[in-house]
């Protein structure tokens, strides 16, 4: 028999798986979102301007009630508040940019598998700078994912003009980039809250978009209005909503479970573009992906 205690608890960790699939599958509406929207003659970056000036009034707002909620916490200092402006601005603004230029030339389900590959990349970065310990069943987990990326890309053109080899090295800088941004957020987060972390950082990367998207002079105003309506699905529906969403899941389950839980996001935008799109992948592609989502989980498991 459950006594209540027990009961409390597993609605707890039930809220908290449904959180995890609920953020995992809305983030993997983006790439979608991107792909349709580039069917109507917006670049990159005007694009990505959309997606931050839509979503940058949900975080200072987010950000403001935080800061009342918890008015016990400890002020930022100067030089934390500088650090978290230049992780939110080249961790945040560079991952993103990279992954909307990618995307250019990448298929939406490939450019999940890539970005999927990030927490290798922090285990990778923080082993080389932070001197954290890899364990063998990381290790062989991480073989496991570029073995699969070896497999997932070995039918593809990857020569020197190739539009897929561009794309790809630019999705893996999006991956990279993003990987110091986790790197980071796991060193500063804890000591100066989540909410507060995430909302700073991502007002800085907002702030680094906009101001690139002025000084290029991007178009903003005069796009087609499924433009700006892809722009402000982008924010909020694959941008500002999964990423709290995502927060309070992993707080209720525990990042192990929550990497499991998030091998859903690959899978989940492959579905969406074979639906949506009408773009699939290979037999060699099925089977690379198999091993990218199967070795990260693995070192999901093992954190």
């Amino acid at each position: 028999m459950k006594t209540k205690s027990n009961e409390v608890d597993s609605t707890y960790r039930l809220v908290g798986v449904s959180l995890m699939l609920l953020g995992a599958i809305l983030f993997a509406t983006k790439a979608i979102f991107i792909k349709l929207a580039y069917r109507h003659e917006v670049s990159s970056i005007s694009l990505l301007a959309l997606r931050m000036a839509f979503s940058l009034p949900f975080f200072i707002i987010i950000g403001y009630w935080q800061s009342r909620k918890n008015q016990e916490q400890e002020a930022l200092s100067g030089r934390d508040l500088l650090t978290i402006c230049l992780v939110g601005a080249t961790g945040y603004y560079l991952a993103s940019y990279f992954d909307f230029l990618g995307l250019q030339y990448l298929s939406a389900g490939m450019e999940r598998l890539i970005l999927f590959m990030y927490p290798t990349l922090v285990l990778l970065l923080g082993w080389i700078f932070l001197k954290k310990k890899i364990k063998s069943i990381q290790w062989f987990a991480t073989l496991i994912t570029y073995l699969g990326m070896a497999l997932a890309f070995s039918s593809a053109d990857l020569s020197i003009n190739s539009g897929f080899l561009l794309g790809t090295m630019l999705i893996f800088g999006s991956a990279l980039t993003f990987a110091i941004y986790v790197l980071m957020s796991g060193e500063l987060a804890p000591r100066i809250g989540s909410i507060r972390f995430t909302s700073l950082a991502m007002i800085a990367a907002a702030t680094a978009v906009l101001s690139h998207a002025a000084i290029q002079g991007a178009v903003i105003l005069g796009l087609s209005p499924i433009v700006y309506g892809y722009g402000f699905a982008i924010a909020i529906v694959a941008t500002v909503i999964p990423s709290y969403l995502l927060t309070e899941g992993i707080k209720r389950i525990g990042a192990g479970n929550a990497a499991i839980l998030g091998a859903i996001g690959p899978v989940a935008t492959i579905i969406l573009e074979y639906l949506v799109l009408e773009e699939t992948l290979n037999l060699q592609q099925w089977a690379g992906a198999i091993l990218i989502i199967t070795g990260v989980v693995v070192i999901g498991r093992n954190k």
